[in-house]
């Protein structure tokens, strides 16, 4: 139980990085982080031993193979380049080498039926006890000295920017809802008042992907659940039945009697979207599109410049027109995850993480674990415009997604099944 909250507590705190140490990039989250890593580690040296699960050779084939691409770009990088960015290689290669000794340690040590699920309300429980004291500061009911809140006018509690803090967000608001689907009694209302906090937190980030996630992955949810109402026989002929089947059934009448009205609606959703957005949808919105299209554009230009064999860790963008070389120093990332990775590992890392994704999806969905297929797809939405495989509390959502989806999967032992 100790190991799991350390656990918690660093996924929940990787996130606080204005609580780091000033010119090193470790704070509590980090900390927590390396202690679970050097007490799991102890834990399998004192004979406590492991568990080889299909998850776990999910993410241990991902790593080989992603940790093979990256050391070939990393070769291509050194033979032609003239001035390797090894500082920046360095700092990459130890982020990918804690999140895969997480993962894989995570998936080996800990049980998927009750560890996972166990770590998941821990950090449901520490999250929004993290987030409260951040939306505080937001509404200045009290300050702290050393921590700024807010990047402009954009919420980003105790995070160096608001784009990590509304990952965070997207990440923790399904796992809450999940958790409050697989429970009884007061457990659901529990799950459900810790998806709150998220959202709310997520929504005064003003951050344009959260809002795309936020739709995309209820949307989503809202069409899975739907299928499980239709299609689960403890379902059949109950309220939630004749509820989606007439649904169902109404939707085609009720598509074509609103079809006048379409042209109308899609102009005050654009209207209604861009009060949502970032500047209301105005200059900021417009100079954050056109720096992250010239950078996709250099990115790929960069990739293919080695051979689609990538560069190794690190950022490998050299400029940028839009704005000054005085506000970011070079070389760029280009904030977008397959782009990234493509500099970095090439086309072969590019496959292995679209396979680990898109597979870790399809177990969610084939486990009818719809809240967690959702989360998947915020993830995905978030990776288009940043890159996100760098934060501990990604690589736990998708090995907690392959855990418990493969235990859900797994046939019942002889003697239980029917």
């Amino acid at each position: 139980m100790i190991r799991h909250a350390i656990l918690a507590a660093g996924l929940v705190l990787s996130s606080a990085s204005q609580l780091r140490i000033p010119g090193l990039p470790l704070g509590p989250g980090e900390a927590c982080l390396f202690l679970w890593l050097g007490l799991s580690a102890a834990r399998i040296m004192a004979g406590a031993g492991s568990h080889y699960t299909p998850a776990f050779a999910r993410f241990a084939l991902f790593w080989t193979v992603f940790a093979f691409a990256l050391s070939v770009g990393a070769f291509v990088g050194f033979v032609i380049k003239d001035h390797p960015d090894t500082a920046s290689m360095l700092h990459d290669t130890i982020a990918y080498l804690l999140m895969a000794a997480m993962t894989c340690l995570a998936l080996a040590t800990v049980d998927a039926e009750i560890g996972f699920r166990r770590i998941g309300w821990l950090l449901v429980v520490f999250g929004n006890a993290v987030l409260a004291p951040q939306i505080a500061m937001g509404w200045d009911a009290f300050s702290l000295s050393s921590i700024e809140p807010w990047y402009w006018d954009r919420f980003r509690g105790w995070s160096e920017n608001p784009n990590q803090l509304a990952l965070y967000c997207a990440i923790l608001a399904p796992v809450s809802i999940y958790l409050a689907m697989s429970a009884r009694g007061a457990g659901r209302i529990v799950g459900l008042a810790g998806a709150l906090l998220p959202l709310i937190a997520g929504r005064m980030t003003k951050s344009d992907t959260f809002l795309v996630a936020t739709v995309i992955a209820g949307t989503l949810f809202a069409l899975l659940r739907l299928r499980t109402w239709l299609t689960a026989p403890e379902c059949r002929f109950g309220l939630r039945y004749a509820f989606a089947l007439l649904l169902v059934a109404g939707s085609v009448p009720l598509a074509i009697s609103l079809a006048p009205h379409g042209m109308a609606a899609v102009d005050e959703a654009e209207v209604f979207a861009k009060g949502l957005a970032k500047d209301k949808g105005g200059d900021a919105s417009v100079r954050t599109a056109a720096l992250r299209l010239q950078l996709w554009g250099q990115a790929v230009r960069r990739g293919l410049e080695s051979g689609a064999v990538g560069f190794g860790p690190g950022p490998h963008v050299e400029r940028s027109d839009v704005l000054s070389h005085e506000v970011f120093p070079t070389p760029f990332e280009a904030h977008s995850t397959i782009l990234d990775v493509f500099t970095q590992g090439g086309l072969l890392a590019v496959l292995a993480l679209l396979w680990l994704v898109g597979s870790t999806l399809a177990l969610a969905l084939r486990a009818r674990f719809d809240a967690l297929a959702a989360m998947v797809a915020a993830i995905a939405v978030f990776s288009v415009s940043h890159f996100i495989i760098r934060h501990p509390i990604v690589w736990f959502a998708l090995a907690f997604c392959a855990a418990v989806g493969v235990s859900a999967l797994r046939p019942a032992p002889i003697g239980k099944r029917s």
